[in-house]
């Protein structure tokens, strides 16, 4: 019974399911795609049916597009569904490099590979995401190009010195981290107009006051391109002299710009580019060049002549945005080695630009090696992917599988942090395409790591057309004497053609001699107002609720106007086709609201109703209008089964009570069992309703028995053949107990007298020394009174002797 219940709510539920599905309550339908290359950019899940006899009367050729469940429970074989799917391919996937600082083998930097794949082909259909996964390796050993910008504006004077010998010292210590390492300088001061320095000759050619020697002002010179001579270094910055300039500010925006861009002239390599930007003031950028007449925003472009930034008074400072854009395009990381002061304005500066450091500068330049150290270790130990400018309808997210188990989504999803050399780190990349390019021509997008060379190159390809579009007809005689392209099942009209099969032009559609095929039998309504005559057939005009449909020939029937019983269509336990519920199995009525099932009306007996009525639609229908409930197993009026048959089962079984002279006659009517005890009572479980029975005698004795019927009617009493009765009282227990009652009572009321006196006498005392305390006693002698005492007084008593 149980397995038929289950059997009946999983069929309930796939029928269901399907006709959901068959109603199209999906994007797949609302998109109305007159084409299968339309159907399928209506989304992921939808699908194309190009079986030719596959839709009904007054369905249009959009009904050939829906979701895939639906188009199987329209009866459409996979075989005929056109669902292309989207794919990637690795077209280039070199493993990353593995090799150790000062290895035998000497690698070129474009040998040495530190993400993988390289290279990757995806196909993709709308709305369906496809997800790649890179890796990426910090490799050992891995060349490093180091650019030194430096300030050489007065202020700068003492740190020129400790400058002086950077490139040995440095070449020393970057040994540690590389063996190919390379060095440059250059420096920057200022524009060379007013109001930016003085444009007097003789500030001109020494902007420094008193006896000071100053070289010329200028905007950015390169002194020494990249070199892995420490000594040249050394020798060419040796030379270098101080200059000056006006405002507080620096022309450094400038230096920079021409230091990402001169990539010929600096000699910057394809490998870790570092810039060192050395100053102890701040920065002018974009809009300040007006001061000095200077309005042609910069045009991003090298304009180094022997070494010297040529148009400094043509065109104006750059932007922050048009600098970062230029690191980032030549893969430049800065580190901008600032005094105390400026650590605040140049800590934001950093917030803008990505793969930069700041470090703080002491007043002559000393820490500038260790400072440097300590600002590649941050760099190089975060890496950041960037991805090229997306095609329009692509979207992309990150997923990073970082070090100790970390991973992040969105935008930190996109970095891992921590990485130390020969680290290896993850990346899942999901590419969306969220509609098709217009000329559906094929894209590129790049991704690469922020501050390094390599990247990833991905090719798109978008899938907006089907398969069998290219099989197409054109001109095919199933379009109606060739009126259009037969593909995908259907008819692809020629311009100024309409109709299922192309049948009509554009120059019949409301011809009246057309309505007439639209109208049924001895009516006027056209399509039965659910519709449009179009070329003398009938397509169903579509509904809000994309669940509710009208069909037929003249869209006479719809599925939504049947029968409802619980607020359901067909009670939830049928299909509407037609006006009219077609019942699941097990079910009928109108609105298929009556259940043919017959377990809800099973009573525990295993007997329906319990044989008192008649199971109707899932529920009893009592005969006897004494008993009802659920299963007719309630009786309002009826006296307790109990107290019904305490008499006949006292008489039977202990031979006494009220019908014990007439027992024989009227307590025949059910079978007795006696057992010993409560416990071999038959227990609830049983198939037979049953009843636990507890009675008092006519001796005040408790008997106890059950009472039940089996499923042919006949009646079952089990009765414990000794009956509880209570025992007669115990004397000698009552009798000590109240004597040793009345005993402690005794003691009880002694204590509280003998407690009581004590308390009175010990009032009373007090009472008394209080009394004695206030007296008052007459200190004057009684005239009356004689002392018994007498003195004498010897006369030689006090003499000298021999007088």
């Amino acid at each position: 019974k149980i397995l038929r219940k289950v059997f009946w709510k999983h069929l309930f539920i796939n029928e269901v399911t399907g006709l959901c599905s068959s109603l199209g309550g999906s994007d797949c339908i609302k998109a109305n795609a007159k084409s299968c290359g339309e159907c399928i950019q209506a989304g992921p899940n939808c699908g194309w049916c190009k079986k030719t006899d596959f839709l009904q009367e007054g369905e249009p050729t959009s009904a050939r597009c829906d979701d895939l469940a639906a188009l199987k429970s329209k009866g459409c074989p996979v075989n005929d569904i056109e669902d292309p799917r989207g794919s990637k391919h690795v077209l280039e996937d070199r493993e990353v490099t593995n090799r150790k600082i000062g290895a035998a083998e000497k690698l070129k930097p474009e040998a040495i590979t530190q993400i993988q794949p390289q290279k990757l082909l995806l196909k993709l259909r709308v709305g369906e995401p496809q997800t790649i996964s890179l890796k990426f390796k910090r490799a050992e050993d891995y060349p490093i190009d180091l650019y030194y910008l430096m300030d050489l504006s007065y202020s700068m004077k003492d740190d020129l010195e400790n400058v002086k010998s950077l490139g040995t010292a440095l070449m020393l210590e970057m040994e540690k981290i590389t063996s190919d390492f390379r060095i440059g300088f250059g420096s920057f001061v200022e524009k060379t107009v007013m109001p930016y320095i003085s444009t007097t000759p003789a500030k001109l050619r020494n902007p420094c006051t008193g006896d000071q020697n100053c070289t010329s002002p200028f905007s950015y010179k390169n002194v020494l391109s990249l070199t892995s001579e420490g000594n040249k270094f050394n020798e060419l910055v040796g030379k270098q002299h101080i200059s000056g300039n006006l405002d507080s500010p620096e022309g450094g925006f400038d230096a920079i710009m021409q230091v990402a861009v001169c990539g010929e002239q600096i000699g910057w390599r394809n490998v870790t580019r570092l810039l060192v930007f050395s100053t102890d003031a701040g920065f002018h950028f974009a809009g300040d060049g007006k001061l000095g007449g200077i309005v042609l925003p910069n045009d991003g472009k090298c304009h180094l002549e022997n070494n010297m930034y040529t148009m400094s008074h043509y065109y104006d400072y750059p932007s922050i945005a048009h600098l970062v854009q230029k690191l980032s395009e030549n893969n430049i990381q800065t580190i901008f080695a600032v005094t105390e002061e400026f650590q605040a304005v140049y800590k934001e500066l950093k917030n803008l630009i990505p793969k930069s450091a700041v470090g703080t500068l002491s007043s002559n330049s000393s820490n500038v090696i260790q400072l440097i150290i300590d600002a590649y270790n941050s760099l190089s130990s975060e890496v950041i992917l960037e991805n090229s400018k997306l095609p329009k309808g692509v979207t992309i997210s990150y997923k990073s599988f970082c070090k100790n188990g970390v991973n992040d989504t969105q935008e930190d999803g996109r970095k891992c942090s921590n990485i130390s050399i020969g680290d290896e780190v993850k990346f899942e990349i999901n590419v969306t395409a969220n509609e098709c390019p217009k000329k559906g021509q094929n894209e590129t997008i790049k991704i690469k790591p922020l501050g390094f060379t390599e990247e990833v190159e991905i090719n798109l390809q978008f899938i907006c057309e089907c398969q069998c579009q290219s099989e197409g007809e054109p001109n095919s005689p199933a379009c109606h004497e060739g009126n259009g392209t037969f593909e995908c099942g259907a008819c692809r009209c020629n311009e100024g053609r309409i109709g299922r099969l192309c049948e009509c032009s554009t120059d019949e559609v409301n011809s009246e001699d057309m309505d007439a095929y639209c109208r049924r039998e001895n009516s006027t309504e056209i399509c039965s107002n659910n519709g449009e005559c179009i070329c003398g057939q009938c397509v169903c005009k579509k509904r809000e609720n994309t669940n509710e449909v009208y069909s037929g020939k003249y869209c006479e029937c719809d599925n939504f106007n049947c029968d409802r019983s619980n607020g359901l269509i067909c009670g939830g336990n049928g299909i509407c086709k037609c006006r009219v519920c077609e019942c699941f199995p097990n079910f009928t009525g109108s609105a298929c609201d009556c259940s043919l099932d017959t377990f809800p009306c099973m009573a525990s007996n295993g007997q329906i109703c319990n044989g008192r009525g008649t199971c109707e639609c899932g529920t009893c229908n009592c005969t006897d209008p004494k008993f009802q409930g659920p299963t007719c197993e309630m009786c309002q009026t009826c006296l307790g089964v109990c107290a019904e048959h305490k008499d006949c089962v006292q008489c039977r079984a202990f031979d006494k009570g009220e019908k014990k002279e007439t027992c024989s006659q009227e307590c025949m009517h059910f079978n007795m069992t006696r057992v010993e005890s409560r416990d071999k009572l038959p227990q609830p479980g049983q198939p037979d309703p049953l009843s636990h029975c507890k009675e008092k005698d006519v001796d005040d004795c408790w008997f106890y028995f059950t009472y039940s019927v089996n499923s042919n009617g006949e009646a079952n009493v089990h009765v414990v053949e000794t009956p509880e009765c209570p025992s007669g009282p115990d004397i000698i227990p009552i009798v000590a107990g109240v004597v040793a009652g009345i005993v402690l009572i005794g003691l009880a009321l002694l204590l509280i007298w003998k407690l009581l006196m004590i308390i009175h006498d010990r009032r009373e005392f007090a009472k008394f020394e209080k009394e004695k305390m206030n007296a008052k006693w007459d200190t004057q002698e009684n005239p009356i009174y004689k002392s018994p005492i007498n003195n004498f007084k010897n006369p030689n008593y006090g003499r000298k002797a021999g007088l």
